[in-house]
């Protein structure tokens, strides 16, 4: 009787980390923040192309399970703020890091060598491979970076659930443990302008079970952190939707254009 009950036990638990896995990596509720087409670019000089001409230029990185669409409201917002923007797709479950970093290389390579300024915007995984490109590939006109509720000290889900499930994360989604061997934690740190955007709204059902204080649904606040980044800031949204957040997209803006996000003014 016993054996029966925590077999029962058992495979309610497991199905309920699968439950929770989907969550994590499924897309945004559709119509919840619905992404907005990206808006036509300044007209350009006859014979050239945006990254000729525009002064600054983003590179936008989403993340794991997610593809490039998942960034097209802040994409939209960027276009319409002036910028030259740039949204990398990436095979985010199926690539090294290794891989992922020389993908990036390459496509930085491809759009933006004659950007005068190039910043980066990531969500989640993107961070991660965006630390890790930095750390090879240091482009010469590197402005400011703002990472989106980023795993940079390790995922605690990673730890639970990374062994049994690796399949699900991939051969790089399954090195954000937060041991110190980790893929972020063997990341040098920032030598960079860096502003960090952590959510701390959750939806998950056991992100309470695995995630000790503030988290988003996946990443904890305090494992968003870095020692070194410009500015930091809090914001009531969770993890799957933070890039598509008004909010977190005007503080983004913010620190592209002032290196420094937008505090409150302490109450009197």
């Amino acid at each position: 009787m016993k054996q029966t009950a925590g077999r029962a036990n058992r495979f309610r638990l497991s199905a309920l980390t699968l439950a929770a896995l989907a969550l994590l990596l499924a897309p945004p509720v559709a119509g919840e923040n619905a992404p907005t087409p990206s808006p036509s670019p300044p007209p350009q000089a006859a014979g050239t192309t945006p990254s000729q001409t525009a002064t600054e230029s983003v590179v936008l990185l989403h993340g794991l399970w997610r593809s490039d669409w998942s960034m097209r409201r802040l994409e939209g917002r960027l276009v319409e703020a002036g910028f030259d923007v740039h949204n990398i797709d990436y095979a985010s479950n199926r690539r090294t890091p290794g891989e992922l970093i020389e993908h990036l290389h390459a496509a930085v390579t491809r759009c933006c060598a004659q950007a005068t300024k190039l910043h980066f915007v990531t969500h989640s995984l993107g961070g991660i491979v965006t630390r890790a490109y930095l750390a090879t590939h240091r482009p010469g006109a590197l402005g400011r970076v703002v990472m989106l509720a980023p795993p940079n000290r390790g995922s605690e889900y990673v730890d639970e659930f990374g062994e049994s499930f690796g399949w699900v994360l991939g051969p790089t989604g399954r090195q954000l443990g937060t041991d110190p061997d980790s893929l972020p934690n063997r990341l040098p740190p920032p030598d960079f302008e860096l502003g960090v955007i952590a959510g701390t709204t959750s939806h998950n059902p056991i992100s309470g079970f695995v995630i000790d204080g503030e988290n988003d649904g996946t990443v904890s606040v305090e494992n968003t952190r870095l020692p070194g980044m410009a500015d930091f800031i809090k914001l009531a949204t969770t993890h799957t939707v933070i890039m598509r957040s008004d909010d977190a997209i005007s503080q983004t803006l913010n620190f592209l254009r002032d290196g420094r996000f937008e505090h409150e003014a302490p109450a009197e």
